[in-house]
């Protein structure tokens, strides 16, 4: 009986505890299974988290990988853009020295024209006074001669300047016979006369020049022709001028020319009057002139 009922108290502990550990069992699981399934879901988070990270990074390495080459890609372009440019600034250093040699080469040159060519100006201003001087001279020589032959005008002489030059024309009633080339008296005087003015002007070019018209010459002592008569009448009037031993023989040049430089027709008595004649031409001497242009050469 004592034993029957320690089972009896034994069994009613045991059940009391049994069931006390089963409930406190079966909480203890619930909770375990809610960690559970909460660890499950952390995890999927996770994972999927993780597999998002995975991305992103697989992405950031491409972009990574992608802008390492663009860098590198443009790091390549710059240096080769700095090995142009260097390239050309060397190009350019050296191009630019060239044309500072060629622009100086160039100054130099122009500084040597500007030289000649103020040279010449000087020498064109010369040669202009020059003309100048010899067109005032010739005028001063004619306005001499017109007085020194005064006694002469209407006598079959004159003096004109035309061209530059100074033309005395004497016709051959004041000077000379018909086919002859002796100087008459009256001529004479003229000639001296004239001889005086251009011994004042010694470098004066004296041309003497005998025309005549166009009637035939027929032959008569020491005249074979007109060409004959007008070079003999030139070289008469030659040795009347050199009497006057201030003219200076080199100055003085005969010419004949016959019929063939008439200044009136030959139709009639008047005309063939006109240009039976002597002329004198007077030039002023061109040395000086020649002189200065041959320096322009």
């Amino acid at each position: 009986m004592r034993y029957f009922n320690l089972f009896i108290v034994f069994i009613f502990f045991s059940n009391c505890v049994t069931t006390k550990v089963f409930d406190d069992l079966e909480v203890r699981y619930s909770e375990m299974k809610i960690e559970r399934n909460r660890l499950k879901n952390s995890k999927d988070s996770l994972q999927k988290y993780g597999l998002k990270l995975n991305q992103e990074l697989n992405e950031t390495k491409s972009y990574l990988i992608r802008s390492r080459d663009s860098i590198n890609l443009g790091i390549r372009e710059i240096k080769i853009l700095q090995e142009e440019f260097a390239l050309l600034k060397q190009s350019s250093d050296i191009e630019i020295r060239k044309n500072i040699a060629k622009n100086n080469s160039l100054l130099k040159e122009i500084a040597i024209k500007e030289t000649k060519l103020q040279s010449r100006l000087n020498r064109v201003n010369q040669l202009e006074q020059m003309i100048q001087d010899q067109k005032a001279s010739l005028s001063q020589l004619k306005e001499s001669l017109s007085d020194a032959l005064l006694n002469f005008k209407g006598k079959g002489l004159t003096v004109q300047k035309r061209n530059g030059k100074v033309y005395i024309s004497m016709e051959n009633k004041l000077l000379f016979k018909s086919g002859k080339w002796d100087i008459e008296a009256q001529g004479k005087q003229a000639l001296i006369q004239l001889s005086k003015v251009l011994a004042l002007n010694p470098d004066i070019a004296i041309l003497i020049e005998g025309h005549t018209d166009n009637v035939p010459f027929t032959s008569r002592g020491n005249i074979e022709s007109n060409w004959d008569l007008s070079t003999k009448r030139a070289t008469a009037v030659v040795e009347i001028l050199l009497q006057n031993d201030q003219i200076l023989p080199k100055n003085l040049t005969a010419a004949g020319r016959s019929e063939y430089l008439s200044i009136a027709p030959n139709n009639s008595v008047e005309g063939r009057a006109s240009n039976r004649r002597i002329e004198v031409i007077l030039s002023p001497s061109l040395e000086e002139i020649t002189a200065l242009l041959e320096k322009n050469n």
